[in-house]
């Protein structure tokens, strides 16, 4: 409906005299947006007050003039003009009849635009180390990313989900070594553990695969793996020195062929634990695209060669330089050391070089908060290879904070005392979870209530939702308890019959539908869609207490015509509960 009334009023403009605005004004989308008193209309817009300083007209002037040359359309029943200039619509019942029998019609489609009108996005998400399960935090990531590709797919965007797989560095070096520890722990060769070592007790079962695939192959005493090797902490030394120099040691007893194992079979390992982990989850993965392929398809020679093309880099203290601060950013980055190392930057420029090149035309990372600074370096180096800066965009995802009984549940990655992803859903269930993670804007911290999620009550909202959806189920099966039948044909045809003021807040509620789908894809906030659910199932139930209260206002009533027409009213809000839910990747349930 919106739509349609954005054309009357570009149509309006374009019929504006002569020189009053520049062609530019007049081809600038209208803005019109639901009024939050119906008295006032159902839309709203500003146009007149937006252009009337060009058009050097009194704003309510202007809007005189817009309304005068507006074409006249059946949709609409009154326009009038209020305050300082605002134009105001008031649309027939007519016009949300045909919006609901559209929404019927469509269903699972409804406020879904055309495949391929938008443009074609790679949206990255999740790209957890690998050195551990998913916790509490990645699932925040996970259920966010996931609704925002669903939203910008309805949005008519191709999108592309992306899982960056961070398999090369220092941080697997200490995976693969602690694993290995563990390994020689089975086979009694005892190596005190290190203190910068990951310890949690998913390495166990990862170190007993080894030991069955490779045997004793990678055994060595421990004796040779300990001596000469600097104090860890707290004997006195450092920890960061000693887990370097246990990786030297294991590189050297394991020759690199040897490593390079027990590498792979930890990274198997643990990107098997969180495939499965997310799967379960109901968030998926178009590719999972891997750090080391950046160096093996020559990725990071192309970015370096197009930075050196353009004099983009220099040689200081025998290390290569980007000279970032000429793109914006706050200081030059180096990208090969002087060992010849490329450095994370390095990887992290060629990678999102290799996504333009990969023909996307939006690149959208979904990262944590204290990645704040990596926007604008990123950027520089797209700039300085030749690529349009504006076409990455950062969304900085805010910290989880999980809550039992009132007290804040605390968590550590590294000593392994965290709540995983895997705990959390098994405990309060994969709908709360989707549900939760995205009751928030992303750009704040979100307060994770494990009671609030498991309770059956209004209190909870996913379950509040969910509840008005199976209601209706429920009115259906009275219907046939009664032995009586839905009629779609009157059913439609008896919308008229809705005057009631509950039934009017339900039916506009209901066609907000695909405005809000929109507004949520365009500025990535997967919350407006859950603050809309609630909205609908607070007037759907609404409208079923009113029935309760009065029983002129039930739905099953002799009535036949007003019956049916009750109940198209009321799978309409099912079915719109039900789109939404998808959305969020929570399910719909018909009974609780």
């Amino acid at each position: 409906m919106r739509s349609t009334l954005e054309t009357l009023v570009s149509q309006a403009l374009a019929a504006l005299p002569a020189g009053l605005l520049s062609d530019e004004l007049r081809s600038l989308p209208p803005e019109l947006e639901r009024t939050r008193d119906l008295s006032h209309g159902d839309y709203a817009t500003n146009v007149a007050l937006r252009h009337a300083k060009a058009a050097r007209q009194n704003p309510r002037q202007l809007a005189s003039m817009i309304v005068a040359l507006l074409p006249a359309d059946p949709a609409v029943a009154k326009v009038d003009i209020a305050g300082p200039g605002f134009i105001n619509f008031h649309l027939t019942p007519a016009a949300y009849h045909a919006e609901l029998e559209s929404l019927l019609d469509l269903a699972a489609n409804y406020g879904r635009k055309a495949a391929h009108s938008g443009e074609k996005i790679l949206l990255e998400f999740v790209s957890a180390n690998p050195t551990g399960p998913l916790h509490v935090g990645h699932g925040r990531h996970a259920a966010y990313g996931a609704a925002l590709a669903n939203l910008l797919v309805a949005a008519g965007h191709t999108v592309s989900r992306e899982f960056y797989i961070n398999d090369a560095g220092r941080q697997v070096d200490i995976l693969a070594v602690s694993i290995w520890i563990r390994y020689l722990e089975r086979l009694e060769e005892l190596v005190p553990f290190p203190t910068n070592g990951y310890r949690g007790e998913y390495l166990l079962p990862i170190a007993a695969s080894l030991e069955a695939s490779v045997h004793h192959a990678l055994r060595h005493p421990a004796a040779a793996v300990l001596i000469g090797l600097p104090p860890d902490e707290p004997q006195g030394g450092n920890k960061d020195t000693y887990i370097d120099a246990l990786i030297l040691r294991a590189r050297e007893l394991l020759g690199v062929d040897g490593f390079e194992q027990v590498i792979k079979h930890s990274l198997a390992g643990m990107l098997s634990d969180i495939r499965e982990d997310l799967a379960e989850m109901g968030v998926t993965f178009d590719r999972w695209y891997s750090e080391k392929a950046l160096t093996t398809t020559g990725a990071i020679d192309e970015a370096l060669r197009r930075l050196d093309t353009h004099h983009h880099t220099y040689r200081k203290d025998g290390a290569l330089w980007f000279r970032a601060q000429s793109f914006g950013d706050d200081e030059d980055r180096v990208v090969e050391r002087e060992n010849g190392a490329r450095t994370y930057f390095a990887s992290d420029i060629a990678y999102h070089l290799d996504k333009r090149l990969r023909g996307f035309d939006q690149l959208i990372d979904v990262l944590g908060a204290d990645h704040h600074g990596y926007v604008a370096r990123v950027r520089a180096g797209l700039q300085a290879m030749g690529e349009p800066p504006d076409c990455l965009e950062v969304v900085l995802l805010q910290l989880v904070n999980l809550h039992r009984g009132g007290e804040k549940i605390a968590m550590g990655k590294r000593e392994g005392n965290f709540v995983t992803l895997r705990q959390l859903r098994h405990e309060v269930g994969n709908d709360a979870c989707r549900f939760y993670y995205v009751m928030r804007s992303h750009d704040q911290q979100l307060d994770f209530d494990l009671e609030l999620a498991k309770t059956r009550s209004a209190e909870n909202p996913v379950f509040y939702i969910q509840y008005a959806h199976a209601r209706v189920a429920s009115i259906l099966r009275q219907l046939a308890d009664r032995g009586l039948s839905y009629d779609a044909t009157v059913g439609r045809r008896s919308l008229p019959l809705l005057i009631e003021a509950h039934e009017r807040r339900l039916i506009v509620a209901i066609t907000r539908y695909p405005e809000v789908l929109e507004l949520a894809a365009a500025t990535r906030a997967p919350h407006a869609l859950v603050n809309y659910l609630r909205e609908l199932a607070t007037d759907f139930h609404g409208a079923y207490a009113a029935g309760n209260e009065n029983p002129a206002y039930r739905t099953i009533i002799d009535d036949e015509a007003l019956r049916n027409g009750r109940i198209t009213l009321a799978l309409a809000a099912q079915q719109v509960l039900r789109n939404g839910l998808s959305m969020l990747g929570v399910s719909a349930p018909e009974t609780m």
